[in-house]
C-alpha cells in the first residue's frame, strides 16, 4: 500500500508535456556553390532573425502550446548534419540559447553536390519525430537546382500525402548591380522551387537577393509561417466533456489582432481555429481593411 501511493505520487508530480502547435525544420544549403563567407551569413543570418523582436513574439505567442525547432545543413545525397535537435521554445532565453549555438557553429567538410531531393526526405524524416504537433513545416534554403539524387519532383509526390508543408528560400547570388541576368537567375530558381520542391497548400518560396540578403529574408519567411497559428479557445468536440487532443484547423472564422473572433460571412458558427488572417481563393487579404478582413 505504502509502495503504492509513493508511486501515485510520483506520477502525480511528473511534468505534463505541453501540446506541441508547430514542428519548424530548416535545412541550410552547404553545397559547394556556397563559400566560407555565405555560410557565415545563412547561420549568423538565421540567428539574427529568430532574435528578432517581431519574430520572437510570435515565436512565444502560445506558451501552452510551444514551438520546436530543428536545424540541419544538406548538400549531396547521404550529407545532412543536424546542428540544432529539436528544441522546444518557450522563453526568451531559449531564443537566445538557439541563437548563441547557431553563431559558434562551424563548418564542417561537405561534398559540393546538390540534392534537394534527399534533403526533402531528411527533413520530412525529422519532422515525423514529431507526429503530435498540429503542423509541422520543412523549410529549405538553397541557391540553386537539384543535380544529384533522387529528383525533388518524385518526392514531392511520395510526400504529399505525409501532413507536412514543404517551404523555399531562394537566394539570389551575390552582385553589387542589380544586373538583369540576376533576376533572371533569382526567377528560374524560384519558378523551380514552385515546380518541384513546395509542398502542402499554403506552401511559398521566399527569395533572397543574395546571401546578404538571408537575414531579412529568413525574417520575412518566417513571420508568415508563424502568423497563423492561433489555439482554439474552445474545444471542437465537448460531447463526452473531453478535450481533444488537437484543436480542429478550420477556415471558417477570423481571429483578428484585438482578440475578437467572427465567423466568415455565410458559413455556420464555429469555434475559434488556427487562423489569424483567413484568405479567398488562396490570395492574401493584407492588404484590405481590418474591417474587411474574413
Amino acid at each position: 500500500m505504502i509502495r503504492l501511493c509513493a508511486l501515485l505520487l510520483c506520477l502525480s508530480a511528473a511534468p505534463v508535456h505541453a501540446a506541441c502547435r508547430q514542428a519548424l525544420a530548416l535545412g541550410l544549403d552547404v553545397s559547394g556553390s556556397v563559400d566560407a563567407t555565405e555560410y557565415r551569413l545563412q547561420l549568423d543570418g538565421l540567428a539574427a532573425a529568430l532574435l528578432a523582436p517581431q519574430v520572437q513574439d510570435r515565436l512565444l505567442a502560445m506558451p501552452s502550446a510551444p514551438l520546436r525547432l530543428a536545424v540541419f545543413e544538406w548538400s549531396e545525397p547521404g550529407h545532412q548534419r543536424l546542428i540544432l535537435t529539436w528544441r522546444e521554445i518557450r522563453t526568451a532565453a531559449d531564443i537566445a540559447a538557439i541563437a548563441a549555438q547557431l553563431t559558434r557553429t562551424r563548418r564542417a567538410p561537405a561534398p559540393p553536390g546538390t540534392a534537394i531531393g534527399p534533403a526533402m526526405a531528411h527533413g520530412a524524416a525529422l519532422l515525423g519525430q514529431q507526429a503530435d504537433c498540429w503542423k509541422r513545416t520543412l523549410d529549405l534554403s538553397g541557391d540553386g537546382k537539384h543535380n544529384m539524387g533522387p529528383h525533388p519532383r518524385d518526392m514531392r509526390a511520395a510526400l504529399s500525402d505525409r501532413g507536412v508543408t514543404i517551404n523555399g528560400l531562394v537566394i539570389g547570388a551575390d552582385s553589387t548591380n542589380a544586373t538583369d541576368h540576376r533576376q533572371v537567375q533569382i526567377g528560374e530558381l524560384s519558378a523551380y522551387y514552385r515546380a518541384w520542391v513546395l509542398t502542402g497548400p499554403d506552401a511559398f518560396v521566399e527569395v533572397a537577393l543574395g546571401y546578404t540578403d538571408y537575414q531579412r529574408a529568413m525574417e520575412r519567411k518566417l513571420l508568415r509561417e508563424l502568423e497563423g497559428l492561433v489555439l482554439s479557445a474552445l474545444p471542437v468536440d465537448t460531447t463526452n466533456g473531453a478535450a481533444p487532443d488537437k484543436p480542429e484547423v478550420r477556415p471558417d472564422v477570423a481571429l483578428y489582432r484585438g482578440g475578437a473572433v467572427r465567423a466568415r460571412p455565410g458559413l455556420p458558427e464555429t469555434q475559434p481555429c488556427l487562423l489569424n488572417r483567413c484568405t479567398e481563393s488562396g490570395r492574401s487579404n493584407s492588404a484590405r481593411p481590418a474591417s474587411a478582413r474574413w
